[in-house]
């Protein structure tokens, strides 16, 4: 581990390619800690993911990790096909050799839990083959699924995940690599105006237009696994754009980047960004957004 520690590629982050939010990171998705990835279903999550993943295998000569990848697919929403499209656009150079795709692709471990027992079984074997062989990031898609059929919104589904709370959170620290997680949304309640301690809002200024709040959304998983994620990364849509907003960070200021999905992953508009206030840092927006994504005519299951 000591060795690891100090042989840490690009200053210990994995760059994201998004000029803007590796700026805002400054490098990437850091190391040894948790990221988590909010936002509804279809603005952008998965597809984030699989970029990740793909930049994480990719050889240290192109500016990856050189390394492998476990993808724990809750949803079944990972597509090996999307996958190779995006590397093929992104990588014309890499994948275009002859059996590179596959090579790359042999890289990413997938598993599919099926039940919280199932997912607990695989954290355990996991943090046995992290250090073994060379896994560079784990992906965890999603974690709200993993609870939302076996328990009812509250505090049985928080304390539900308590210990995988814990453990995740030491395998970023013993393994020293990059853990994104996503997760999902729900409508805002009336408790959670004052549930953050960087969301100090009255519940009073709140009320506004009925239809307007109703777009309103809050990250799922309660105040216990917002504080175990040291990076919050929100993907929401206001009239129809997609924003990705540094909700969470200790080294960046709250910002949004408008983004589009392309053919290959997730492009934004502007590398500039523009800082958050208030409650805008943690609300989560859901206006004028199709469940499905669509680019280049097709869209994506």
């Amino acid at each position: 581990m000591e060795q690891r520690v100090q042989n840490e590629h690009l200053a210990g982050h994995l760059p994201t390619r998004l000029k803007g939010l590796d700026e805002a990171l400054c490098g990437g998705i850091p190391f040894g800690v948790l990221t988590e990835l909010v936002g509804p279903a279809g603005i952008g999550k998965t597809q984030f993911c699989l970029k990740l993943s793909l930049l994480a295998s990719l050889p240290a000569s192109y500016g990856g990790l050189d390394g492998r990848v476990i993808y724990i697919d809750v949803e079944s929403k990972f597509s090996s096909r999307r996958m190779i499209e995006i590397g093929m656009k992104s990588f014309p150079e890499i994948f275009l050799k002859k059996g590179m795709a596959q090579e790359m692709g042999g890289r990413i471990l997938v598993l599919h839990p099926t039940s919280l027992s199932e997912f607990t079984e695989s954290l355990q074997q996991i943090k046995v083959s992290l250090l073994q062989h060379q896994v560079k990031l784990l992906v965890i898609d999603s974690m709200a699924a993993l609870v939302s059929g076996e328990y009812e919104q509250g505090a049985p589904r928080q304390h539900a995940l308590g210990w995988h709370v814990s453990f995740i959170k030491s395998l970023a620290e013993f393994s020293r690599i990059p853990i994104v997680v996503t997760n999902q949304v729900r409508s805002q309640s009336r408790d959670d105006a004052c549930q953050y301690s960087f969301q100090v809002q009255r519940w009073d200024d709140t009320k506004e237009d009925r239809t307007r709040y109703d777009s309103h959304l809050v990250a799922a998983l309660g105040v216990h696994w917002a504080h175990a994620v040291t990076i919050r990364l929100v993907l929401e849509s206001k009239s129809g754009q997609r924003f990705i907003k540094v909700a969470k960070s200790p080294i960046s200021p709250p910002l949004a980047f408008p983004f589009n999905i392309t053919s290959s992953g997730m492009s934004l508009l502007s590398d500039g960004g523009f800082e958050l206030t208030g409650p805008d840092i943690n609300t989560i927006h859901c206006q004028g957004h199709n469940d499905i994504i669509n680019f280049v005519g097709e869209s994506l299951q």
